[in-house]
Parts: C-alpha cells; structure tokens; sequence
C-alpha cells in the first residue's frame, strides 16, 4: 500500500471516528430528551385549544419520538460542528483553524433563534390563520401526528436559514465568496427567498410580507457581516484592494 493509499485509509479512519462522536451525542440527547417528552409535549400543546387524536398506538410514539428527535438535533449540532473542526483542523492553519472555532458557538445560538422565531411568531400566526378559515364552516379536529409535522414544517427549515450569517461569514473568511458576489446575486437571492417564504405561509399578503422581511433582513446582515470579515482580511495597503464604498 502506497502512502497516498495509507493516507486514504487514515481520512477514512478519522472520519469515522468522528460520525460515531457525532451520532452516540445524538443517541445520548434522544433518550435525555425522551425522558422528559411528555412534560414538553404538554407544552408545546398548552395554548392550542383543541384536543388532539391519534390513529392508532404507533401514532403516539411517533409524535413523542419526533419531538424528542428535533430537540436531540438541535442539541447535537454543536457536537457535530466541533467534530468536524478536529476533522479539517490538519489541513488548515493556525489563524484558519481558531477562526473556524469561534464559529461552533453560533451555530447553536442562530439555530436555536430561528426555531424560536418559526414556532413564536410564523407557526401561531399561520395556525390562527388557517384554523379562522374553518370557523363556522368546518368542525376543527387535528392528528397529532399531522399538526406536529405541521409545526416541524413551519419551524425547521427557519432554524437552518438563520444560519445564512454566519455560513456568509465562514466562507467568506476563507475565500469562497466575497460581499461584491453576494451583492451581485441580491436580486435572485430576494427572488429565491420571496419563494421560500410564499411556500411556507398561506396565501395571504400579510403573512408573507411577515416571513419575508425578515428573511430579507438575514440576507443583508449577511452581507454586511460579509464586507466586515472581507475588510478584516485585506492588506491595508493593499493595492489589488476593491473599495468597498463600490458594493451597492
């Protein structure tokens, strides 16, 4: 076996290490969570008003477990983010690899900012919405299973784009993208994201413009955020330097 072949293997080695750190934390974090997943379920349902049926047994260990699983990620990305970094940390150097660091703390804080913004402020205002669609027409009776897949849809996928600051700032840090790129993809990023917000909102003006401001608001911190780690890593005299004065 030739070295690059050794060195292959070694990658291999490593990485697996990593993913088996990565999904025991996970393990640990699903059953801590589902020990106390009663407690949170009654939570969650606290001010929803209705009662909620299940099918069959299966549908109540489904629901407890996908609670529990969503806590148990959210928890989990830390680990993972920092498992990662010991990964890469032999390819990069010293300044690269303290500034991939002090990214991990973020990701659990921007993650946990945009779960709370999906489920305080977008899922309540589309709940009241579509259930206000049924008064006086229809009886409301909702599953467990589909009002938790209901919320998980509407809170997720906010706890992912609220990491597009910081993504912003990583890659930026590390040359992949600049502020001048992002600046020039402003109109189909706006685009983009108008589309994600009409997606998840129902069809009305004001939820959408509710969801969708916001989100315009992450891409321009982004882009801020963006031109400050760009400043941070150009030569102060620096002839090749863009003036940033130029990035609409």
């Amino acid at each position: 076996m030739n070295n690059k072949e050794l060195s292959f293997v070694n990658h291999l080695g490593e990485l697996r290490k990593r993913l088996i750190f990565v999904l025991v934390a996970f393990a640990v974090f699903l059953f801590g969570s589902f020990l106390y997943v009663q407690e949170i379920y009654e939570w969650l349902v606290r001010d929803l008003g209705h009662d909620l049926a299940v099918l069959g047994p299966s549908e109540i260990l489904w629901v407890y477990f996908t609670i529990a699983g969503v806590i148990a990620i959210a928890l989990t990305i830390p680990i993972a983010a920092y498992q990662t970094w010991l990964f890469v940390k032999p390819a990069l150097t010293d300044k690269e690899w303290k500034t991939a660091l002090a990214y991990i703390p973020g990701l659990f804080t921007l993650f946990a900012a945009g779960l709370s913004f999906g489920y305080f402020i977008v899922y309540p205002l589309v709940l009241n919405f579509l259930i206000s669609l049924s008064e006086g027409q229809f009886e409301t009776m909702f599953t467990a299973e589909k009002y938790f897949k209901f919320m998980i849809n509407l809170t997720l996928p906010f706890g992912l784009l609220f990491e597009i600051p910081l993504v912003a700032m990583f890659l930026t840090s590390i040359g992949v993208i600049n502020p001048m790129l992002l600046s020039k993809a402003r109109k189909i990023s706006y685009f983009l994201l108008t589309l994600i917000a009409i997606f998840i909102t129902p069809p009305d003006l004001i939820s959408d413009i509710l969801v969708i401001v916001p989100l315009f608001v992450l891409y321009e911190i982004s882009v801020s955020l963006s031109k400050f780690v760009y400043r941070k890593k150009q030569p102060k005299q620096s002839e090749t330097m863009i003036p940033l004065k130029k990035i609409s």
